[in-house]
């Protein structure tokens, strides 16, 4: 297995080595490195700001406080920090996971996407696969509360090494600044992203720099690049090994980041700012604080500050501060991605989904899902009071999903897209195994902390399992109490009904029936407009559809057309880009004779069904409505109601 695994770092090195001499599919450099800077201020903020914390709660995890000798609890955990990075965030996402890509998007919901295809005939199978990514999903919400809460307040609690003095206003200054970040979100991140990217350049240079001064006064550091020490080490505080590796594993956190997010960016974008400048970055910082605590041991309580010298402290400080509001926003941005994902997947109900870039159709705002993340964040800041103990809650829900990613990518990879077992199940195994490791290990942490995440990955599931297995029946119950469209079509030959001048645009949910608002307005008005257009709105398992793919049309008799209008989920459903596709393409009518007929139906539960449909009706009852989410003119809709029983 080792050979094998060693080949295919070969086979990623020489990939590099060809897109430095200029051999990549882009036609110059220039759009490499705009791509590169764009992807280092939206991707690596996460995994960036571990080290504000992740080695000094790795220590005291192990037991060693200040005064003690430090030697061998920073030589075993920096060993331990480097392989888990090499291991979890180079091997398995970076060089083999974001290979599992769905026209390239990343991400659980990719992943599903992918994997349901061969499922879809199968209940058992599309519900565990189902399952794997609602659970997946919910574990990121979990996760992007902790994030902002534990970055900010590591950064912020630099001011005790600023001066003791400042310490009571740790909590009110990040508290502060953790509102101006939430309070900005609606206005979305086109302008303000411009200047993540150079920020983050000279972070990691910061980083880089800070750990190599140190590292050149006490060069025997480098041995903790020895994997066996680590392992000795652990071996050696089996007592603690618990609490160690799960402390470890802050040092990772972020890594799932690389994969959801290169959509944006692309696959070789990521992989050379990884390789190139992040990674090298991170391990001269962690090593270099090892060896400031090898000299200095009393800088265990806060190894990272200490490394600046003191003119440079307040630089760093700001510097800090912006990192951290970075990493934040981009955890925030990627909840909201996540539930418009979510929503289109059908996941969710609807929400009212802000876009707020005109060019980039992931930049979405959710004002629901950001009033629950700043009210977790708050929360969990004014109770954990500290990056310490925060600690404690951090790690399940991203070892979590993690672990989710694994099995849903080996899956793809080996049962679908056909890679060797025999080189890659060891591969996948060995990667599972690691996830395991350390989801183990956080669990553990659950009174402490760790059923924060739990919880709010709970609920949020709850939530998914629900409104799908409602949605499910809904769906059901529509089929079962519809007329057949065809059948429609023979009793208009029958009956004649009286045209009126004009085109009539029904939403309806299947292409094969008739919908209601159809049957209600030819009930009541007894009139049917010249033409009729009965348009599905459909979101696909990809990402994106191109627009020459989008509109599907058949003609019917009598002037009706059945049209299936094709979306990706990463997409925004807009009623009228596809009536502008149907004008171009099929018929030419004005904008004014459109009429679009809407169905604003009641669920209403039968008695013998069962108590967990009422949260889902709630939830029907409460979610945007099918005007609004599809974009139609609010002076053409007329919106028709019934009752609908499940």
């Amino acid at each position: 297995m080792s050979i094998n695994l060693i080949h295919l770092i070969v086979i990623n090195i020489q990939g590099y080595s060809l897109m430095s001499s200029g051999t990549s599919h882009n036609s110059s450099s220039t759009p490499m490195r705009v791509m590169m800077l764009g992807a280092l201020g939206v991707v690596f903020g996460d995994i960036g700001t571990s080290p504000l914390y992740a080695l000094k709660v790795s220590i005291e995890a192990a037991g060693i406080s200040s005064g003690s000798d430090l030697t061998p609890s920073v030589y075993g955990i920096l060993s331990l920090i480097t392989w888990a990075l090499i291991f979890v965030v180079t091997i398995k996402y970076v060089l083999i996971i974001m290979r599992a890509d769905n026209q390239g998007e990343g991400g659980v919901f990719a992943l599903t996407a992918l994997v349901s295809k061969t499922a879809s005939k199968n209940p058992v199978s599309r519900w565990i696969i189902i399952v794997a990514g609602a659970l997946g999903a919910s574990l990121f919400f979990g996760d992007s509360m902790i994030t902002p809460a534990i970055s900010v307040l590591s950064a912020v609690e630099g001011l005790k090494v600023l001066s003791p003095d400042l310490e009571p206003f740790i909590i009110v200054i990040a508290l502060a600044l953790i509102t101006g970040l939430f309070a900005i979100e609606r206005f979305g991140t086109a302008r303000i992203g411009k200047v993540f990217g150079p920020v983050m350049l000279i972070w990691f240079v910061t980083l880089g720099v800070l750990g190599l001064i140190e590292i050149l006064q006490t060069p025997a550091i480098l041995a903790a690049l020895n994997p066996f020490t680590g392992m000795s080490f652990l071996f050696q505080h089996t007592g603690v090994a618990i609490a160690i590796l799960g402390s470890v594993v802050l040092a990772v956190t972020g890594g799932e980041a690389l994969y959801a997010d290169m959509g944006h960016f692309g696959l070789k974008p990521i992989q050379r700012v990884w390789m190139l400048l992040v990674f090298p970055c991170l391990l001269l910082n962690y090593f270099g604080q090892g060896a400031l605590l090898i000299r200095d041991p009393s800088a265990i309580d806060n190894p990272f500050y200490r490394l600046a010298p003191e003119w440079a402290l307040i630089p760093l400080l700001f510097l800090a501060f912006m990192a951290t509001i970075i990493a934040s926003q981009a955890v925030i941005s990627g909840a909201f991605s996540i539930a418009n994902q979510a929503v289109q997947l059908g996941f969710i109900p609807r929400l009212r989904i802000k876009h707020t870039s005109s060019d980039e159709i992931g930049q979405v705002y959710v004002s629901k899902i950001n009033i629950f993340l700043y009210l977790g964040v708050v929360a969990l800041v004014t109770i954990f009071r500290s990056s310490e103990n925060l600690a404690s809650a951090y790690g399940i829900s991203v070892t979590g999903a993690m672990a989710i990613d694994t099995l849903l990518a080996a899956y793809f990879m080996i049962f679908i897209k056909g890679w060797s077992k025999l080189i890659f199940l060891p591969i996948f195994g060995l990667l599972f195994l690691l996830d395991t490791i350390f989801l183990g290990t956080n669990l553990f942490k659950f009174f402490e902390g760790g059923w924060l995440p739990i919880a709010v990955a709970t609920v949020s599931l709850i939530i998914m399992i629900t409104w799908i297995n409602g949605r499910e029946r809904l769906l059901k119950a529509r089929w079962d109490q519809a007329l057949p469209l065809q059948d429609f079509i023979t009793q208009i030959s029958k009956s004649q009904p009286h045209r009126i001048s004009g085109t009539a645009i029904f939403m309806v949910p299947h292409e094969e029936i008739t919908p209601l608002a159809l049957l209600h307005n030819l009930k009541h008005n007894k009139v049917l407009h010249e033409r009729v257009v009965l348009m599905n709105m459909a979101i696909v398992d990809k990402p994106f559809v191109p627009d020459e793919d989008r509109v599907q049309t058949r003609h019917l008799d009598h002037n009706i057309h059945s049209v299936h209008v094709s979306y990706g989920y990463m997409e925004e459903p807009n009623v009228m880009r596809a009536v502008a596709l149907l004008r171009a393409r099929e018929f030419h009518f004005s904008l004014m004779e459109i009429s679009f007929f809407v169905g604003k139906e009641k669920v209403v539960a039968k008695h013998s069904s069962p108590w967990m449909l009422a949260p889902f009706i709630m939830m029907h009852r409460m979610m945007q409505g099918a005007t609004e989410y599809f974009k139609i003119p609010f002076d053409h809709a007329i919106e028709i109601g019934g009752h609908i029983e499940i």
